[in-house]
Formats: structure tokens, sequence, C-alpha cells
């Protein structure tokens, strides 16, 4: 199956503040988008809108194909060991075999580690790979490379490039680059009222 992400003439309000508006984006399988914007524009909310977290305050939202999310928290359980906390998200999203994404996000040594315990990039590449797990074709990332070194940003870079080269969509916000061949950049200050 294709993947497709599409939002039309998005708003967004937070209180009384209209974030941005007029925002209109459509990807196709092998896109990555790459959010770009001053702190408060709204690029997380715009993310929570694309995964239906949050109702956009007018337009509209359409996708083929399962969207997963990685943001700043990481949804593992903080008191279990890592391997037993993605365990429970293998069961969840109905992963076969985590293996390959744990390999891959360098987690193997941590499998035995509580979560709370980790750092901020090893919980950062511990959420990576649950995501992976998902085996959905929309990923939306929300500062994935933030708290990360640089060998780690460049697993990531390497990942997502993976994603779009195996017919994923991928938008991410965030304030560091991406160096990813197939990256278009959208700022979101071209939609601030």
């Amino acid at each position: 199956m294709q993947a497709h992400l599409a939002a039309t003439d998005l708003a967004c309000r937070r209180g009384d503040r209209l974030l941005f508006r007029g925002l209109s984006l459509s990807l196709g399988s092998g896109e990555v988008l790459h959010v770009t914007g001053e702190n408060g524009t709204g690029k997380t909310s715009l993310l929570r809108i694309l995964a239906g977290l949050l109702s956009p305050y007018a337009g509209d939202v359409s996708h083929e194909g399962g969207i997963g999310m990685l943001d700043e928290r990481p949804a593992l359980d903080p008191d279990q060991p890592l391997g037993k906390a993605l365990r429970f998200w293998q069961q969840v999203d109905g992963c076969d075999d985590a293996s390959a994404a744990i390999s891959a996000m360098e987690l193997d040594a941590l499998l035995e580690v509580p979560v709370r315990y980790l750092s901020t990039g090893q919980r950062k590449r511990a959420a990576m790979a649950r995501l992976m797990g998902q085996n959905a074709p929309i990923w939306l990332l929300d500062e994935p490379l933030s708290g990360l070194d640089i060998s780690s940003q460049a697993r990531i870079a390497e990942t997502v490039s993976a994603h779009a080269a195996a017919d994923g969509i991928v938008v991410l916000a965030s304030h560091q680059p991406l160096m990813v061949e197939q990256l278009t950049v959208f700022a979101l200050a071209e939609y601030i009222p």
C-alpha cells in the first residue's frame, strides 16, 4: 500500500492566539518533510494535529497508512527494564521481532537497565526503536535529535532515510538539521498570521 498524508487549509489556535492558518501539504511515499520555525510557532501542535491527537481550529487532515509518533514522552514504563518495556509495546503493536530495531539503535547492552536510569539520548533511541517496531508507514517525529550525540544523530538520519526509501513518509519538527537526501524544508513562519 502506498502511504499518503495530506492537510488542507489547517489553522491552529491556542487560547486566544492563532498559531498558524492556511497551511496545506500533501506527502506521498518516500517523502521527508522538515518543519522549521521558532519556539512557540506551533510545530508540535502541527504534528499532533496530523496524528489526530489534537483537533485543528480549521481545516482537514487525511491519511492512508498507519501513523506512529515520537515526541518528548517515550511512553516506556520507567520502572521496567528497557527490554521488558519494549516487549510490552511489541505485543501492543503486533511486532513479531524488534531485535533489528533494538540493534539499529544500539540498545542491546541496555535491555536489563530500568528505563528511569537511561540517559536522555538512550531514551530517545529507545523511543525510536519502539516507533520502528510499529510498522507504521507514516512517522511524525518531534525533535528527534535533541539529547543525542553526533553518532546517534547520524543513526537517526540513516533510519529516516531507510524508512523513506522503503516508501514511508516522515514529517519531523526540529531545530537541528537532519542530513537526509530526500528532505524538503517546510517553514511554518509562512503560515503565521
